[in-house]
């Protein structure tokens, strides 16, 4: 239960609002009402709740207007703020991010991707007020790429229960959609959100991880192309093929394969030749000859 917790419903339609409020007062939560833009930022203001949910479309003042209204007021500013709206739009998403917007459910949306974004969102502004408290401040620069295999993600706080779902499930076929109902994002939301934190969206982290755990396969291992492509989640070979050249300079599996499996025992040839004549000095260059007489 949420006794605790407040939340602010903005909904110019009434029967909607109802809704809304009957569902997260069924579930604990305290709610407020507001049936436009001006009474919602009133209500914001006298009440502080601990989220608002706001539709964007609405007379006199839309949600634009409200969440802009809400950030500029420093006692209001950092309230976790969702939009709940029939427009899909990137651009009407991307106008939302820009203006602080922490999530953005589209209609009709589900009662569970309503709690489940109201949850996220709870949980993380529990862990800002931590942070402020206790002045143990994440940073919100993304660190450089690992080149292990096992971690390709860039380390950016916001996104870790992202890159751990994905890391945790790549091999099961996941799409952008799982992700970001795991996270409890709309995939609207999340593609863009991804993509401007760390320059590429939720489906190429994907793909990248898919293909980072591919190629331990194909140089190590005497598995398919066919067998590697079902163990990394994908239908058919051909798919994972197309992905492989996408991400390998244009090289298919097969010939990636040829290539470091090759590099490898060469390798392997002139470490157990440094380990029989001592110095890599010693050895003679397989491509130069010495003149022999007969």
């Amino acid at each position: 239960m949420h006794e605790s917790k407040a939340i602010l419903v903005i909904e110019d339609d009434t029967d909607t609002r109802n809704l809304f409020l009957d569902v997260l007062e069924a579930q604990g939560f305290y709610t407020i009402s507001a049936e436009n833009g001006i009474a919602g930022i009133q209500q914001a203001q006298k009440h502080l709740p601990d989220l608002v949910i706001c539709d964007i479309l609405m007379p006199d003042m839309d949600g634009y207007s409200v969440l802009t209204t809400l950030r500029q007021d420093p006692v209001t500013a950092i309230i976790p703020f969702i939009f709940l709206t029939g427009s899909n739009t990137q651009a009407a998403v991307r106008k939302g991010m820009e203006l602080g917007a922490d999530d953005y459910l589209t209609k009709p949306s589900t009662i569970e991707d309503l709690l489940r974004a109201i949850a996220v969102r709870l949980e993380k502004q529990a862990l800002l007020r931590y942070c402020y408290t206790t002045n143990s401040y994440p940073t919100s620069e993304p660190l450089p790429l690992s080149v292990d295999s096992e971690s390709i993600f860039p380390l950016v706080p916001q996104l870790q229960a992202v890159f751990d779902f994905i890391e945790d499930n790549y091999r099961q076929g996941i799409t952008l959609s799982d992700v970001a109902k795991a996270v409890g994002y709309s995939s609207a939301y999340l593609t863009n959100r991804v993509k401007e934190l760390t320059g590429e969206p939720v489906n190429v982290w994907i793909v990248k991880r898919r293909i980072a755990a591919a190629r331990p396969l194909l140089k190590d291992t005497n598995q398919t192309i066919e067998q590697i492509a079902t163990i990394l989640g994908y239908k058919n070979a051909c798919h994972f093929s197309r992905q492989f050249r996408q991400h390998n300079n244009g090289q298919s599996p097969k010939a990636w394969r040829k290539q470091h499996q090759l590099f490898q025992a060469t390798r392997n040839v002139k470490l157990q030749l440094i380990k029989t004549h001592g110095k890599v000095g010693n050895l003679i260059p397989l491509s130069c000859s010495s003149k022999v007489n007969y």
